[in-house]
């Protein structure tokens, strides 16, 4: 298949690094490209042969993941990072938002939740699991309720934008409207338009804030 997403994943335990491979390879759109087992070799081998997206532990022997995104955003700032944790704590998850990373998802989520985010931040979207989504929205608002950049939106994409800040995916929430997936990136990319903002995370932190 032409133009396929391109991966590198950090991961020290071998066994979750053999197993995210093969869970890669069921992916057609998805190409693993290498995998490493430190923060010090990614930076060493992604320099030299980098991905369009790198999946990345966060607790790893050394530099952490946190560290290493760091490191790397300063080489390559357009490289997408998302975090593989099985941690949900606030400090672990901005200090990886703040170090670049574009999505943080839960480790045992399914196969489709990681494909959903690869092609996500791929397209320069944002992806978090649905607990982290919600940890994202909270940290920005208190209490939740919509902000006058309300009115900028039409109907449909507040419907949109208030899934996306429960956490669905793109084709969660296409099922949920029923609507295409690709009609939904299209109603993403207004909201962030009109909210003018970067990215969907921005784009429910100021919706609601």
């Amino acid at each position: 298949m032409k133009d396929k997403k391109t991966v590198v994943i950090v991961e020290d335990d071998a066994g979750l690094r053999e197993q995210l491979m093969l869970v890669l390879k069921s992916a057609r759109d998805i190409e693993c490209l290498y995998a490493v087992e430190s923060g010090e070799e990614a930076v060493r081998r992604i320099l030299v042969q980098p991905p369009d997206v790198v999946l990345m532990d966060i607790q790893l022997p050394g530099m952490s993941g946190i560290e290493c995104v760091a490191a790397l955003k300063k080489k390559l700032p357009d490289l997408e990072f998302i975090m593989l944790t099985v941690y949900e704590d606030s400090d672990r998850l901005f200090s990886a938002l703040k170090a670049g990373a574009s999505g943080y998802l839960i480790k045992s989520g399914p196969p489709e939740k990681l494909f959903e985010a690869i092609r996500d931040v791929h397209s320069g979207g944002s992806q978090f699991s649905a607990h982290i989504a919600r940890r994202v929205v909270q940290y920005f608002c208190s209490p939740a309720k919509p902000s006058a950049e309300t009115n900028k939106l039409s109907p449909r994409e507040q419907e949109v934008i208030e899934l996306l800040a429960s956490g669905y995916i793109y084709k969660e929430i296409a099922d949920k409207l029923g609507i295409g997936t690709e009609t939904v990136r299209t109603y993403v990319k207004n909201i962030c338009t009109k909210l003018q903002v970067k990215n969907r995370t921005e784009a429910v932190a100021k919706h609601f804030s």
